[in-house]
């Protein structure tokens, strides 16, 4: 039934992308705001087509910088889903066949990283998605893991953020199954997508054929107090304070993957 689920939903996949991608090429969204409205619309019609269900604890900000660990691709059709956002994305997403078009008519904040003035461009467009109302979503991780545990932060688009004056919200994402999916069927290895030996279409094909994905989303309460003012702050001692701002909301979910974290540091001893 998994494997019928698949190319069904498969099938139902390219009509998203074929009915939203015209909506795109018609409309051309002349704003962030208005390409932030139409990703909201395409990925909270790809979840439900899927079966894939919301729990959310807190509210989205109404702007600034909103950060959370990273799992998976569907991360950001989670988070799209809730609200009209922009992403901060490495500029190599721009360049993918499709994904890449709709990202950037979507209002994608893309990042050339090493490039000169990249940090400038990047700051100026959270400014700019911040001045059209628009909260932008980045993974301080840059890579998806399978939930045990969470990476140290990067610093480079948490210095930005703190250059354009944004306020930055952690938030904290997990997946669960809500149906018996069968043997063999976990959420680390079948919603989660990490590492290089994975082949991304296999793994989508496996996802689509799930049942019960239920997504969970925690948002502080307010944005980070960091120990010094944006202006003085180290950008590694932000990443850091960041990661624990995180982390504080996995609650009892954190002891579960610090632990797991020193078991992987000691079989690798």
């Amino acid at each position: 039934m998994s494997v019928i689920r698949s190319v069904i939903r498969s099938v139902k996949a390219v009509g998203y992308f074929a009915w939203y991608g015209l909506e795109l090429i018609v409309t051309r969204p002349k704003t962030r705001l208005k390409g932030a409205e139409w990703l909201n619309r395409f990925c909270q019609s790809v979840l439900r087509g899927f079966d894939v269900t919301v729990t959310v604890e807190g509210t989205f900000p109404e702007r600034g910088v909103l950060i959370s660990d990273h799992l998976s691709y569907m991360d950001i059709l989670v988070y799209s889903a809730m609200k009209p956002v922009v992403y901060c994305s490495k500029a190599e997403v721009a360049r993918m066949p499709v994904l890449g078009w709709m990202a950037t008519s979507a209002g994608s904040v893309m990042v050339e990283r090493g490039s000169g003035g990249a940090a400038e461009r990047a700051a100026a467009g959270m400014q700019a998605a911040s001045a059209e109302g628009v909260p932008v979503v980045f993974f301080p991780e840059g890579t998806t893991t399978n939930g045990r545990e969470i990476l140290p932060f990067r610093s480079g688009l948490l210095a930005q953020s703190l250059a354009a004056e944004q306020p930055v919200t952690a938030a904290f994402l997990y997946y669960t199954f809500d149906k018996d999916n069968g043997p063999g069927m976990t959420v680390e290895n079948n919603v989660c997508f990490w590492g290089d030996d994975f082949s991304m279409m296999k793994h989508i094909f496996t996802f689509v054929g799930l049942q019960g994905v239920h997504a969970h989303v925690k948002i502080a309460s307010e944005p980070i107090r960091f120990s010094e003012p944006a202006n003085v702050i180290d950008r590694k001692q932000a990443a850091v304070e960041s990661r624990e701002a995180v982390l504080a909301l996995a609650g009892d979910r954190a002891a579960a993957l610090d632990a797991k974290q020193r078991e992987a540091l000691v079989s690798a001893q």
